[in-house]
């Protein structure tokens, strides 16, 4: 079922954003022009909007697994694939920029990229951003992940895996599924050890951040390192 066959030139999603420009376009409606083509009984622009909402929006949807994604009834595999890839090129898009200048002059992309990594993820996942002697971004890592409550990552693991893209910094991050962007007390606990251990062979925590939902909680902001 095409998109042109069911909705009229004005309203087709390409056309508007070409005269409107993308920032002019609602979400289900850019989501319309990646998957192209909607289901038996919905147009291309309905389904969007209906997977939005079983998704609670953007990040949910772009998030969910492919095999979920393929569950739903007429999305199948080319679909779930599209979705996925939309997720990998913002994360890869902030993660150019970040390899090109020190993250610390771009706090607010670390947070951005922290959150486009972590903040769908349904159980807790600890990664790390690895940075050279000048603070750019190296590599970035997936250090541990876990249940719905806690993520088992070990100091001396961070520490062989910061040896291993000789790293000279770096920053950890993980999320709340709970959705508080507060740091427990493990977590003000765990920052102070790897501090300790990362500083045992000159590597530099630069900071410690918690994801949860739309936001972001930095330990270095709160005094924690």
């Amino acid at each position: 079922m095409k998109l042109s066959a069911q909705l009229s030139k004005h309203e087709r999603p390409r056309e508007r954003l070409l005269r409107l420009g993308a920032a002019s376009i609602q979400d289900a409606e850019l989501l319309a022009i990646a998957l192209r083509t909607g289901i038996p009984g919905l147009s291309v622009v309905d389904l969007c909007r209906k997977l939005l909402d079983r998704f609670g929006g953007l990040r949910g949807l772009l998030g969910a697994p492919p095999e979920e994604l393929m569950a739903i009834p007429g999305l199948g595999s080319a679909k779930a694939c599209t979705l996925a890839a939309l997720l990998e090129l913002a994360r890869r898009a902030i993660e150019e920029d970040l390899a090109r200048d020190n993250p610390m002059n771009r706090p607010a992309q670390v947070k951005q990229y922290c959150k486009t990594a972590l903040a769908h993820r349904q159980v807790e996942h600890c990664i790390a951003l690895y940075l050279d002697n000048q603070l750019r971004l190296i590599a970035t890592g997936e250090l541990a992940r876990g249940t719905l409550s806690q993520a088992a990552v070990y100091p001396r693991e961070v520490v062989r895996e910061a040896l291993r893209h000789h790293a000279a910094a770096l920053i950890v991050a993980h999320n709340h599924p709970s959705g508080l962007a507060e740091p427990s007390t493990a977590d003000q606990a765990f920052t102070r050890h790897l501090k300790e251990a990362l500083a045992l062979v000159d590597i530099k925590l630069v900071d410690h951040l918690i994801v949860a939902g739309g936001a972001v909680t930095s330990l270095a902001e709160l005094g924690c390192l």
